[in-house]
């Protein structure tokens, strides 16, 4: 097989030798259009996970790599005048020059031709000449660009501007630096990558840079500007730049990302078929990851269209994981602002788990004494800041702490979200909603939330949705009410709202979301626009209509304090009638309620005004809203803060921060806790309550979120349906017995106990 590969970086370089290695009577040529020692950036990171795949695929080189490692387990933290430090991270450092340097001779023993200063402007000639080419030529591809349309090329600029320095400073961990100066913060990333030499990134971003006057700033200048502001950190050690070439030296992280990494017989490989941020170390990681999957299947497959596929199939997921996180870990950085308010030890955990790769038992394998302290933290600190009573227990986990809102004190930060039930009788919630609310009450979570509770026979979603507009309905919410508050040390909240343009359709198990086959009631939404195909057209609202909506919540307002309710919750998401309010999507009004942000927030406000005013000023009241359309030209998560910004202002005490659902055009990314990151900003950019919801599903989850303040509740639907006691469960699996069980299932508590202490003790010899 004759092989091209354009571009000599790891990607392609390893590529090369692994296919000679594989077969050495495989022609395999490297194109790079620099020379061997050229090279941009210093060092380069590899986990230990990354290591074992090395040694696999060709022992040789990963020893050769080993052999010039820096190692070290300890991340410090310099913020506020505080240094954090967590141990057991497991990485190590090389130059990048040096790897480079490996891997061409490596490449050289075993036979591929290299070929340097040699630019490649087009890949046709290659691709009549060549079997395979290999378009390794790094995120700026060239030969990427030229086919953008074919892979269906999305390159996406960031905020941040960053420069890459080196330094004799020897780092003895990897060194994160937080400086604010009048301009804004910077962040250093440093890390010690051979026996006398460390990497210095700093990074802003770019309205901090551009304010510090860096715009322009030759090499030196913007060394000199570094070394001032982070001189004491470096032990007053010189900067170093290896762009002396550039005009200047700060950039712009892309990321890339592509519907298809290959045409013909052309293949992208590395950073041109997609990058990861570098706060996660993860782009050279998945360069030679990419290597070896490719080279592997091109040996095995039976064609080289299959060898792309199998390429294709089995990196993808891999990778979208690795760029999800590294979303997540840049945005963090990029929006540092937002956390610099936490406290120093909330402030190092939030930076340790940014990336949601891993959570709060896995950060405790790696250093127990920094959560440890973590936890004390927390367990030491109410919901307003003020300092608790310190004990010498040991601290509960995260999700087992105290939460207040107003005069609500819940005992742990686990709620059981509303899920649509479809089984009462003309919204009569009856024994089957006695059952399940209670049994998820008893089950342990601090908070147990009604359905949608729709305020009246027309504002259902189906005939078996739950109401609260008939006296009936203020007997039978009562009895479960005062279930809850006899039985269990929980506390219920009523979720009030109105189907509007989504309203007359099948029961959940039905066809969701498609219209009743027959009995079909009346909707009103703000435009007249269908919520599907199929679904009929509502009725623009009159400002008498909206009148009668506002009056039926305040009756149900005031329904739900005769019942009892500790907390009321008025439901602005997922496409129903204030949702469909909010949304440009489904907005199309030219009055006052319409339009702008403002325009279209005029009405729920009124709504929830008036329900604040009928509701007792001891009880706090929250606001679902969705944070996100998922569709272009819909609500956006820079729109949703301010959203949740005028609900604060109108006294809402939580916004309980959802996605989605408000289309059927709809374009989610799903992934573990995929919602968090909406709560996370909202909570640290209104500062407001959050609570969380969204394929939460772990007591893993829901410890890390509120350990770094990215919610201060966690709402569970679907585990809660598996396991109504799920929160105990939890509580038993963490060792944590300071939960309440029922008095009546104490002796259950006890054999779940011991049945788990047996489960975790070592096996003895038979």
């Amino acid at each position: 097989m004759r092989i091209a590969i354009i571009g000599g970086g790891p990607a392609g370089l390893y590529f090369s030798l692994l296919m000679k290695r594989a077969d050495e009577s495989h022609i395999v040529d490297v194109f790079e259009r620099n020379r061997p020692d050229d090279t941009f950036g210093w060092g380069v990171v590899f986990s230990d996970q990354t290591l074992g795949n090395l040694a696999a695929a060709d022992p040789k080189t990963h020893q050769r790599i080993v052999d010039e490692f820096i190692h070290w387990d300890d991340i410090d933290i310099h913020f506020r005048g505080q240094v954090m430090r967590s141990g057991g991270h497991g990485f190590c450092g090389i130059a990048r020059k040096k790897l480079l340097n490996i891997l061409q001779e490596r490449a050289r023993e075993l036979g591929v031709g290299l070929q340097f200063q040699r630019e490649i402007a087009e890949d046709e000639n290659l691709a009549k000449t060549y079997d395979v080419v290999i378009v390794a030529d790094g995120s700026n591809s060239v030969i990427r660009r030229q086919h953008a349309a074919d892979f269906q090329t999305q390159l996406d600029e960031r905020r941040c501007r960053y420069v890459w320095l080196g330094t004799r400073h020897l780092f003895d961990a990897f060194t994160f630096v937080f400086e604010e100066t009048p301009a804004g913060w910077f962040q250093v990333h440093a890390y010690r990558f051979d026996k006398d030499t460390s990497t210095v990134i700093v990074e802003c971003r770019e309205e901090t840079w551009k304010k510090a006057g860096l715009d322009g700033k030759t090499v030196a200048e913007t060394v000199a500007f570094c070394e001032d502001l982070f001189g004491r950190y470096i032990g007053g050690a010189e900067l170093l730049s290896n762009a002396s070439h550039l005009s200047s030296p700060w950039i712009k992280f892309i990321r890339v990302s592509n519907a298809t990494w290959h045409r013909g017989n052309t293949v992208l490989l590395g950073d041109s078929a997609h990058t990861a941020h570098f706060s996660i170390g993860s782009g050279t990681k998945l360069a030679m990851e990419d290597a070896i999957v490719l080279s592997r299947a091109l040996d095995e497959a039976p064609s080289i269209e299959r060898a792309f596929e199998i390429y294709e199939d089995e990196r993808r997921t891999e990778v979208l994981k690795l760029q999800s996180a590294a979303r997540n870990s840049m945005e963090w950085f990029e929006h540092v602002s937002r956390y610099t308010t936490l406290d120093p030890t909330q402030f190092a955990y939030s930076l340790l788990t940014r990336s949601q790769r891993f959570g709060h038992e896995n950060l405790r394998l790696r250093d127990a004494d920094f959560v440890r302290g973590v936890e004390a933290w927390i367990a030491n600190v109410s919901s307003n800041g003020a300092p608790k009573r310190e004990t010498k227990a040991k601290p509960a986990p995260p999700m087992f702490t105290p939460f207040t809102l107003r005069d609500l004190e819940l005992r742990n930060r686990v709620v059981v979200s509303p899920m649509a039930m479809y089984t009462a009788i003309d919204g009569t919630p009856g024994d089957f909603y006695l059952v399940h609310l209670g049994a998820r009450a008893q089950g342990g979570a601090g908070l147990v939330f009604t359905e949608m509770t729709n305020v009246a026979d027309e504002a259902r979603i189906s005939p078996g949705c739950a109401g609260m507009y008939k006296e009936e309905h203020v007997e039978a919410w009562t009895r479960i009410v005062d279930f809850v508050h006899r039985y269990t040390p929980a506390k219920i909240a009523l979720q009030l709202g109105h189907a509007g343009p989504k309203g007359s359709t099948q029961l959940g198990w039905e066809e969701s979301d498609e219209p009743l086959e027959s009995g079909n009631w009346p909707l009103i939404a703000p435009s007249a626009m269908r919520s599907g195909p199929n679904n009929q057209l509502p009725k623009e609202m009159t400002r008498a209509d909206m009148n009668v909506v506002r009056d039926q919540f305040v009756r149900a307002t005031e329904m739900g304090e005769a019942c009892g309710f500790d907390m009321v919750e008025l439901h602005c998401a997922h496409g129903y009638l204030f949702s469909s309010f909010i949304t440009p999507l489904s907005n199309r009004r030219t009055d006052e309620y319409g339009g702008s942000l403002e325009n279209r927030m005029r009405y729920p406000l009124e709504v929830f005004r008036a329900m604040r005013a009928a509701w007792p000023t001891h009880k706090p009241m929250s606001v679902r809203i969705s944070a996100t359309d998922w569709v272009p030209g819909g609500i956006a998560p820079e729109d949703s803060v301010e959203v949740a910004r005028m609900f604060k202002a109108a006294g809402a005490d939580l916004i309980d921060v959802s996605a989605g659902q408000t289309s059927r055009l709809a374009q989610p990314v799903y992934g573990r806790m995929f919602q968090t990151p909406f709560s996370d900003r909202i909570r640290n950019e209104v500062g407001i309550a959050t609570m969380a919801v969204g394929n939460i599903f772990e007591p893993d989850h829901v410890n890390s979120i509120i350990a770094a303040g990215r919610a201060d509740l966690c709402a569970l639907a679907r585990p809660h349906l598996a396991d109504p006691y799920w929160t105990l469960h939890a509580a038993a699996a963490l060792g944590y017995s300071d939960q309440q069980w029922p008095v009546q299932y104490l002796q259950g508590k006890s054999q779940l106990e011991r049945t788990l202490a047996r489960a975790a003790a070592p096996v003895g010899p038979i």
